[in-house]
Formats: structure tokens, C-alpha cells, sequence
């Protein structure tokens, strides 16, 4: 294994970066405090950006071309060409005024999941949605307070998403057909690790082991939800780690978006992260296919 490094890519500094995903070549992820998306390009750290108008806390490409986004006025499509955004879907606007949308991805069979974050932190008032291929929405899984990083394996039989102020990684037997989830179970116990910070975004590398950035914590960290074993953490030069995905042209790069403390100030805050040397691959990302 060659020798990990950790630098900055990029020259913006986000608020709060969240949400990375590689698609063609680019990373793509959002400032959700600043209201923006942006398209990275690591080759020549060129970067698009958007503002959005409104905290948006996780986006994936469409099929069709264009993004789905989820935030604070529910689940819509963007078309970058023309700046057009249209609201698809926004279950909480009137029954949940303070809940916004935070994370999500595509699963395999294209279909949207994102779940959303009680700003006020009500315990058990946030909830997952699946938005199908079909435009309908369908609420998966409620209770939440803040529905945070969320991953399959590489054969579509399981689901692992976190509920942040849990401190746990559940994993669900998931029906690719259906989308359907049962058996949930405690995948990963983070506080059981010795960890006070707070598991954030999430993503999964080709040997089924999930790579966990901790909010408040400094690190990524990978763990094997099989068994509930941490597997390797690396050290990260700010606070604020917020999400992570592999990217790269063989998904071995780990890029890592930040946020900047309330308090602290810190050279690398709000940058992306990338680390090299791990010596292993992520899988890759998957398009929404409404």
C-alpha cells in the first residue's frame, strides 16, 4: 500500500460543504449554509457554482440530464442550462416547518433517497422518503431527527443509514425490486468505539465496508458492518468533517467536504478534502432515473 496523503482540491470555501458524489469525471457536491452547488473538476480544480436559493442538502445527476436536489423546499429538478428548478415533492412544508432536507443518494435501481433534519432538533419529527422513478414519493422510515448518510452494498441486499444523534450505523435487508426495507438492525454502534463526535455523510467501497466522515470528530473513518469492526480512521486537518465519496478515474481517490466551525478557526475549513494512498476503491454513483 502506498503512503496515505491528505491535501485540499479546489480553491472554494464552503460554509457548510456537504453531499459529494462523482459523476463523469467531476465532483459534485453542495454548500447547503450558502445555498450552492458546485461541480469540481480535480483534474484542473475548475469549479462551477450555483446558487440554488435555499439550503440544499444533497443533489444526484438525472438520467435526462440536468439534478434532482433536496432542501429546504422539498425534492426538485434543476436544469443548468437554463437555471430552471421545479419543486417535485415537499411532504413537510406544512406539517414540519423547521425540518429541511439533508442527505441522500440513487440506488441502483435509480430512485431517489433523501431524508431530512429537524433544525430545531425535535427528536423522532424527521423521516427517509423514496422518490421512485415514478415521481411518487413514499415515506420509508420515520421517527428520525436527523437522517444523515445512507449506502447500499454491491449486491442490493442491504441498506445502511444513519440517524445521526444515535450515534449508530443501521443496516435494513432491502428489496432492489421494491425498494422495500425490513429487519433493522444496529450495523455499527460509533459511541460503542469510543466516538463523541457525530457519524455524518457516508459512502461504501468495493469490499462492502462503509468509510463514515464524523462531524465534530476530524476523521473518516471505515468500519465493516458485518461485524461492527472499525477498520481503519484517518486523521483530517479541521473540525467540521461533513461527508465523503470515492472519486477519481478508478474511484481511489477519497474526497471529503468540510464545514467551518462556529468557534474555532482552522487554515483548511470549508475546503474539499482529498486522500490519496488508501488502497482501496469506492463504487460508483447512480443516476436518478424519473
Amino acid at each position: 500500500m502506498s503512503e496515505i496523503s491528505v491535501k485540499t482540491i479546489g480553491s472554494r470555501i464552503s460554509k457548510w460543504g456537504e453531499g459529494p458524489l462523482w459523476w463523469k469525471n467531476h465532483l459534485i457536491y453542495v454548500d447547503i449554509e450558502d445555498h450552492k452547488l458546485v461541480k469540481l473538476d480535480p483534474a484542473t480544480e475548475e469549479e462551477r457554482v450555483w446558487d440554488m436559493g435555499e439550503r440544499i442538502g444533497t443533489v444526484v445527476p438525472c438520467e435526462r440530464g440536468g439534478y434532482l436536489y433536496a432542501g429546504d423546499l422539498g425534492i426538485s429538478t434543476f436544469d443548468p442550462s437554463t437555471n430552471d428548478k421545479i419543486v417535485r415533492a415537499d411532504p413537510e412544508a406544512e406539517k414540519r416547518p423547521d425540518n429541511r432536507f439533508n442527505d441522500g443518494k440513487c440506488d441502483v435501481a435509480g430512485r431517489f433517497w433523501a431524508g431530512t433534519i429537524s433544525t430545531v432538533k425535535k427528536t423522532g419529527n424527521a423521516a427517509l422518503y423514496m422518490f421512485g422513478a415514478d415521481r411518487k414519493l413514499r415515506t420509508k422510515i420515520t421517527d428520525l431527527t436527523n437522517s444523515n448518510g445512507i449506502c447500499w452494498n454491491a449486491k442490493a441486499t442491504k441498506m445502511y443509514h444513519i440517524d445521526t444523534p444515535t450515534k449508530q450505523i443501521r443496516s435494513y435487508d432491502f428489496d432492489v425490486i421494491s425498494g422495500d426495507l425490513s429487519n433493522s438492525q444496529i450495523a455499527v454502534d460509533t459511541a460503542a468505539h469510543g466516538y463523541t463526535s457525530s457519524p455524518d455523510g457516508m459512502t461504501i467501497d468495493e469490499n462492502d465496508n462503509v468509510w463514515v466522515a464524523f462531524c465534530h470528530g476530524a476523521c473518516v473513518v471505515c468500519f465493516d458492518p458485518r461485524t461492527g469492526e472499525q477498520l481503519q480512521m484517518i486523521d483530517l486537518p479541521c473540525v467540521e468533517t461533513t461527508a465523503c465519496a470515492f472519486g477519481g478515474p478508478n474511484l481511489e481517490r477519497l474526497f471529503v467536504t468540510t464545514g467551518i466551525h462556529k468557534k474555532i478557526e482552522e487554515d483548511h475549513a470549508g475546503k474539499v478534502l482529498v486522500i490519496d494512498g488508501l488502497g482501496v476503491k469506492g463504487v460508483p454513483a447512480f443516476a436518478y432515473k424519473g
